[in-house]
Formats: structure tokens, sequence, C-alpha cells
């Protein structure tokens, strides 16, 4: 008996020694759930491409061994697989390491954050938990896995490629307007209009100009102006009253001209503009000639703030330096002639059938506009595609192409049309148009500095910034670029962002009633606790889209409502 006695008291002793021995850990295994580790988003969710963690608790009073090491690993498994975020290192008080230290008395919050790259198989069927390894001295044990967390949320990679193209501009203006010039010489203090003034080559010009006006309907003269000077060595009252003289007979000339060609004209047709003396004109051709003392000449005459002093020092510099009188004056003795007139363009149903007839006879103005006249997107690439080969330095044509593509679902070929823009003009519509190239890449660095480089290329550059944004999971910034629209992707970056309300509403008024807008619409109702909204959208999903079914059954968006589920 005695010997049964001193046996069991020996394994009791060993058994309390091992435990000891242990240093607590198994007391600490045992109690791990007063850690009370939680970990947010619970469950996970995929962000930029990554899964982030936010893991927090409190080592509790007396609970931390004061000789003991642990490390923690936040491990994401799944079946076939599993990472490990880093490992976060704690230690006793008298433990020999470098890890924070936890006091044994009053014990010690922790939070933890990291993140890891987002991999398919991570999708809904993973678990969170937190492995924690023990030791004491050279004793080490592997705590029992703590749960933190099912799964990975994935409606981030619920974004649609609604990337938004922009077309080029053309400048096309039906009526164009410009003008001819033709200039009348008088004689000294003269209005008179001499006949060998009309014979000039400008004045004849202008006469055949005005008979082609009243044989081709698309030239419509609109009206005259006529600049008319007298030369400054003259009287100022004079000048200024033959100033307006020679413009009057001028006009007259034109007149003549448009009643021999037999066209008619409206009233206040005839513009005149006298100016007086021309001393700027002076002054200009004096310059411009080669008299030997002209800058001292007009020093002395710039001298003169009286008109009339100065008009009485020209003609006395004019005697003595003939090429004054003979060459400098006369020309100022002037009316200078603008007839304006404008150029009508064809007709819309003219473009129409000339654009396809005979694209070649049209302006890159008037190839541009007219597609816009199409409403069919293969007559649209049909005429894009004459302009860029009838003009292939003008980069329009090159990126319209490349839009219709794009909206014709061709996005390789579009993109190869973009790139072709681009290397001829680097304009902001078609630097967005590079920044969609660049995101469906997959390179979203460069797709922004594409859409740095789109100023003025309309909102359609603040959307595609947006999708970027969704991507990167700045949410705040997409919402900023994104916001005043309403699209799936509008409603999705509202909905991630925590705004359901805004998120519903931007889905109300997208109009969107395709199968996956409808999924959308069943997480929002689900975040929103809409349980008979859950259901319905999702029935309206499945009916239009039967493999959203599968994906419903494991989406953990819909975790809290699968019991009610009835398809």
């Amino acid at each position: 008996m005695k010997t049964k006695n001193l046996v069991i008291y020996a394994l009791a002793a060993g058994t309390l020694a091992l435990v000891q021995g242990c240093g607590g850990l198994g007391k600490m295994d045992k109690l791990k759930e007063e850690l009370n580790a939680k970990v947010e988003p619970d469950p996970l969710i995929v962000r930029g491409d990554s899964v982030e963690i936010n893991l927090s608790g409190k080592f509790p009073e007396k609970y931390f061994h004061k000789k003991v090491i642990v490390e923690g690993t936040p491990v994401l498994v799944w079946e076939g697989g599993e990472v490990a975020y880093d490992m976060q290192g704690y230690q006793g008080e008298d433990a020999a390491g470098n890890y924070e230290v936890i006091p044994y008395e009053a014990g010690k919050s922790f939070s933890y954050t990291d993140k890891v790259a987002y991999t398919p198989a991570m999708e809904n069927m993973s678990n969170l938990e937190l492995r924690i390894k023990g030791s004491k001295g050279s004793k080490t044990q592997e705590f029992d896995p703590i749960p933190l967390a099912p799964g990975v949320i994935t409606t981030p990679y619920l974004i649609q490629n609604d990337d938004k193209p922009v077309m080029s501009k053309d400048n096309f203006q039906r009526v164009l307007s410009f003008t001819k010039e033709g200039t009348i010489n008088f004689a000294y203090n003269s209005s008179v209009v001499r006949p060998g003034e009309t014979r000039d080559d400008d004045m004849k010009a202008l006469e055949a100009f005005i008979k082609e006006c009243a044989a081709a309907d698309s030239l419509v003269l609109t009206g005259t102006n006529v600049d008319a000077y007298a030369s400054p060595e003259g009287e100022i009252s004079l000048n200024e009253d033959l100033a307006l003289e020679r413009s009057q007979n001028a006009n007259k000339v034109i007149a003549q001209m448009i009643k021999k060609a037999k066209m008619e004209v409206e009233e206040g047709f005839y513009g005149d503009s006298p100016k007086g003396e021309d001393w700027d004109g002076f002054k200009e051709l004096m310059e411009a000639s080669n008299i030997e003392d002209k800058n001292l000449i007009l020093r002395v005459l710039e001298m003169y703030k009286d008109k009339t002093k100065r008009e009485e020092e020209i003609k006395n510099i004019a005697k003595t330096y003939k090429e004054i009188e003979k060459e400098i004056l006369p020309q100022l003795r002037r009316s200078q002639i603008t007839l304006k007139y404008n150029v009508e363009g064809y007709t819309d149903e003219e473009l129409k059938v000339l654009c396809k007839s005979n694209p070649d006879i049209l302006t890159v103005e008037e190839l541009l506009y007219s597609a816009t006249l199409f409403e069919n997107l293969n007559d649209k690439l049909e005429i894009y595609e004459s302009t860029e080969r009838i003009y292939p330095t003008d980069y329009r044509g090159i990126n319209n192409v490349g839009y219709i593509l794009f909206m014709q679902n061709k996005k390789e070929e579009a993109a190869s049309q973009f790139e072709k823009a681009y290397a001829v003009k680097q304009a902001p519509e078609v630097s967005n148009n590079m920044g969609i190239v660049a995101r469906m890449n997959g390179d979203r660095d460069a797709a922004l500095d594409y859409y740095a480089s789109a100023s003025g290329a309309g909102d359609a550059v603040a959307y595609n910034k947006g999708l970027v944004y969704i991507q990167q999971g700045d949410y705040s910034s997409a919402i900023s670029n994104m916001g005043g629209t309403n699209s799936f992707n509008t409603a999705l970056v509202k909905v991630l962002n925590g705004d359901n309300s805004g998120a519903k509403a931007a889905m109300d008024n997208s109009g969107d009633d395709s199968a996956i807008a409808h999924y959308l619409r069943a997480i929002i109702a689900a975040r929103s606790g809409s349980s008979a909204d859950v259901l319905k959208h999702l029935a309206d999903a499945i009916a239009k889209d039967s493999t959203l079914k599968a994906k419903a059954m494991n989406d953990l968006e819909f975790r809290d409502y699968k019991a009610q589920f009835n398809f």
C-alpha cells in the first residue's frame, strides 16, 4: 500500500513539474479566448488588389507569463493553399528577446495592421485564423488557432469596363467669312478718282471677283469698309473732309462694279471710315525708306505737338527731300477698300451624299462634320476612315476611327488607332483615350499620367480616373471624380465607401436593367438590411444570367440571407 501511494505521489509531482516547466504556456493557450482578438473588416474584403486586416485585442491582467515569448501570425487559409500575414511578437517582462513587452500585472492592448496580395482562390471559401506559437526557454508550444473571419468579399471586382473615350471635334462652319482688298490713290488735295486707278491690277481683280459672286450662289457679298486717308502736309480741316470724300468716291467705284454685274445689295452695304491725315503711315513709310536723314527728319517732326506747325514743317522738308514729295506723300493719299463676302458651304443633305460618293472634294472639317449627320456606327466609321486616308496628318480622323471601333467593342483595334493618333498629336482627347488603353493593359499609373494630360477633354476624363481609383481602392477620390454621374460603377464605389443610400440613388437613376446591375442592387439591399429587396433583385439577376446563382450562393455579401434563398 505504501509503495502504491509513493508511485501516485511521484506521478503527480512529475505532472506538476511538467506543467510548471512549460511556464504557463498551457494556461495561456487555454485562456486565449480572453484575448478577445477581433479583425476588421469581418468578413474580409479585397481593396486595391490586397486583403488588409486590422487585428486588435488585449492581453488581460495576469495573463502574460513574465518569461514567455509569443509570436502571432494571422493566416488566410483556403482549400489547397494559404498565405501568412507578417508575424507580430510579444514577450513577458523577464523574457530575453526584442519584442514588445507585455506587463504581467496590468496586461496590455495590442493592434496590428497588414495586407497581402489577393488571389482568386481566396474568394468566399477561405478563413482567417490567428496562429500563436509560445516559448519559454527551450520549451515551445503551438496554441490552437483562433478563428477570426470567414472568407473574402470581392465586390470591388464587379467593376464594369465602361471607360469613356472622347471623340475629336470638328471646326465646321457652313458660312465662312473672307475679304478682298484694293487701293485707290488720289492726287494732292483731290478726291476725284482718276481713270487709271480703276485699271490697276488690284481693282481689276476686285471687279472680276464681283462678277464671280454674281454667277456663284455660294459666294455672297456682305459689305464694304473703306479706310480713307490724306497726307499729313495738308490743312487739318481740309484733310478730314478730303478723307470722307475719298472714302465715298471709292465706294461709288465698287457700287458701279456691282451694278455692272447686275447685283443688288442691301441698305447699309457700303461703309465709310475716313481717318484724316495719316501721320502713322508717314512714319512707317519714312522708316522703311532709303532717305539718308530719315531718323533725323522724324525726330524733328515729332518735336511739333501742334499738328498745324508739323504740317508746315513737312511741306518745307518735302521741298528739300524730293523723295518725300514724290514717293512718300502720294502713297498716303488713298482709300483702302475692304470687300467683305461669305462662302456658303454645302447643305447637310449635300454633305451626306458627298462624304460617301466623293469625299476627296471635301475639307477635313466638312468630313468630320458629315460623320455627325449619321446615327449608324458603320456609316460614321466609313467617313472617319476616309478622313484618315485623305488627311493623314490630322489626328482627329485617326482618333475618331478608334472611337468608333471602341464603341463597336473592337478594343484592340481601337487601341492601335489611339496610339497612332497620339503619335501625330498629343491632344487632350487622345491622351484620355490613351489612358483607357493603359488601364485596359493593367498599367494604372500610366493611365493616371495620361489623364493628367487630358485637361480640356471634358467630363469623361474625371470619370475614367474614377475607374482607376476604384481599382486602387481609393474610393473617396473615385467618388470625387465620378460623384456627379449615375452609373453602375458610381453606385459600386458609393456602396464600397459605405454610402448605401447614395449607391441606391445612383442605380435608380442609371436606368441599368442588366443582370449584374440587379446583382449590385441586391448587395446594396443586403448592406441596408432589406431582405425583401435582396431576394427580389437576386431573382431578377439570376433570371437574366443563370451563372449568378452559384455566385450568390457563395457570396458573403448575402451571408445573413442564405436561409431565405428560394432559387
